[in-house]
C-alpha cells in the first residue's frame, strides 16, 4: 500500500488505526483489527486475523489458517504454525455471549517460542521463551522456557535449545549438539548458561 512501511496484498483488509511495523508482510485475505498492534518484520500468511487488542512483537511468523482473539500476546521471534488455535474465553456459550475485556483470559507466548500447525492454546496460558509445542498439541497450563511439548492434554517431553534443536543430558548440563549453547536443569526447569 502506499505511504505505509508494511506490505499487504490487495485482498487483506487493514482496518484504520491498526498500527505496524516496517518491513511486515500481509498476505492474502487477512484482516487486521484497527486497534491490534504488530510490530517490525513480521509475516502473516494467508487467511490471518487479528483481533482488537492483540499486541504482536518484532519478528513473528503467523503461517496461514490463524486466528489471533482479543488477550493474546506474541512477544519477539514467535512462531505460529498452519491452523493452531488461540482461544480466548474458557467456558464459551451461545446462549450466554461473553464478549467484553473482562471476559477473555489473557494467552502470553513468549520470545522465541515455536507452536506447532493444528496445536491448539487453552486461553490463560504463558508459553516461556523458546518452548516448543509440538503439532496437533493441547496446551492447557503453563509451559516451562525452553519444554518441548506433545499430546493431548500437552505435557513435557523433553527440552529444546533456542535454535530448535533437541536437548540431550547425562547430567545436569549440556551443550547444544548442533550449536554449542550450554543449559543447566535444576528444580526450577531449564537454564542456559551464558560463558
Amino acid at each position: 500500500m502506499d505511504g505505509h512501511v508494511y506490505t499487504a496484498h490487495q485482498s487483506a483488509f487493514v482496518d484504520a488505526g491498526a498500527q505496524i511495523g516496517k518491513g511486515t508482510k500481509i498476505w492474502h485475505f487477512c484482516h487486521i483489527m484497527s486497534q491490534a498492534v504488530i510490530g517490525e518484520n513480521c509475516s502473516l500468511g494467508q487467511n490471518v486475523f487479528v483481533a482488537n487488542h492483540v499486541r504482536i512483537g518484532n519478528n513473528v511468523k503467523i503461517q496461514n489458517n490463524v486466528s489471533i482473539y482479543e488477550g493474546v500476546i506474541l512477544e519477539d521471534d514467535v512462531f505460529c504454525g498452519p491452523s493452531m488455535v488461540f482461544t480466548n474465553v474458557r467456558n464459551p456459550r451461545s446462549a450466554f455471549p461473553r464478549n467484553t475485556a473482562d471476559d477473555y483470559l489473557p494467552t502470553l507466548v513468549k520470545r522465541g517460542a515455536s507452536i506447532g500447525a493444528n496445536a491448539t492454546i487453552v486461553c490463560g496460558c504463558t508459553i516461556g521463551e523458546w518452548a516448543f509445542i509440538a503439532a496437533g498439541a493441547v496446551v492447557t497450563k503453563d509451559v516451562p522456557a525452553y519444554a518441548k511439548m506433545a499430546g493431548v492434554p500437552a505435557r513435557r517431553i523433553g527440552w529444546m535449545c533456542e535454535c530448535g534443536e533437541s536437548l540431550r543430558f547425562s547430567g545436569p548440563r549440556t551443550a547444544c549438539a548442533a550449536c554449542k549453547r550450554e543449559y543447566e536443569e535444576n528444580d526450577a526447569g531449564l537454564l542456559r548458561r551464558v560463558p
